[in-house]
């Protein structure tokens, strides 16, 4: 797995299955927090308890980003996140990664692979679940104030940004949560309206395209 420094001096690595980055090569963690977590703030107000389901977790740093953004904001809640990953290879990468993004919380995500892919301390709760994204969203119970869709492209993954698995999880997002993603692909946005939600347009981060916001309606 070849590491990559991007722009902002985060790392990333490329994937060779699927021949992509996990992350923008413009700035990884630049990307964690505008493209992700602070888009997603939107949906917090007032609330005590923030459940967070980050989808194709690789190396933590849209998690990580969140939790930052959401002491930053003196949010006085309970948090917990869900994270789905089936790549091994690249949470081993968390461990070894010589150097650490620049993300307070980043330390909660090191010590949550350390301990069998669970966290739990200070009222922040970190669980990720290993295996295909089709297969483990079936697994999920409950219903998510943020859902973070980070999948490799639609060109490379098709099969995550389908009108049915965004049915999914439409049936996962509280009514008033937020979903949040990279891609503005006009089928990915069809596909969302199609699945029962709204899309305006994310930050611009990187590039001249927005990243999406999904609502649900």
């Amino acid at each position: 797995m070849n590491e990559i420094v991007t722009k902002d001096g985060s790392i990333t690595f490329h994937n060779e299955e699927y021949d992509e980055t996990y992350h923008s090569v413009t700035g990884a963690v630049e990307e964690a927090f505008m493209k992700f977590a602070i888009p997603s703030l939107e949906s917090l107000k007032g609330k005590k308890n923030i459940k967070i389901l980050d989808i194709c977790f690789g190396l933590g740093y849209n998690s990580a980003a969140a939790i930052d953004e959401i002491l930053k904001q003196d949010i006085s809640c309970d948090i917990t996140i869900v994270g789905l990953e089936k790549d091994e290879k690249i949470l081993e990468q968390i461990i070894k990664l010589k150097h650490e993004p620049r993300i307070i919380s980043y330390p909660v995500i090191k010590e949550m692979i350390e301990h069998g892919y669970k966290y739990e301390r200070n009222g922040i709760k970190v669980d990720l679940i290993i295996g295909d994204a089709l297969k483990t969203i079936k697994k999920i119970k409950g219903k998510y104030d943020i859902i973070f869709l980070d999948p490799f492209s639609p060109k490379k993954n098709p099969e995550l940004w389908t009108e049915g698995f965004f049915s999914q999880l439409r049936k996962l997002i509280k009514d008033d949560g937020i979903l949040t993603t990279y891609s503005c692909a006009g089928q990915v946005r069809r596909n969302l309206k199609a699945a029962g939600f709204e899309v305006k347009d994310g930050p611009c981060v990187g590039r001249r395209s927005p990243s999406t916001v999904a609502l649900p309606l």
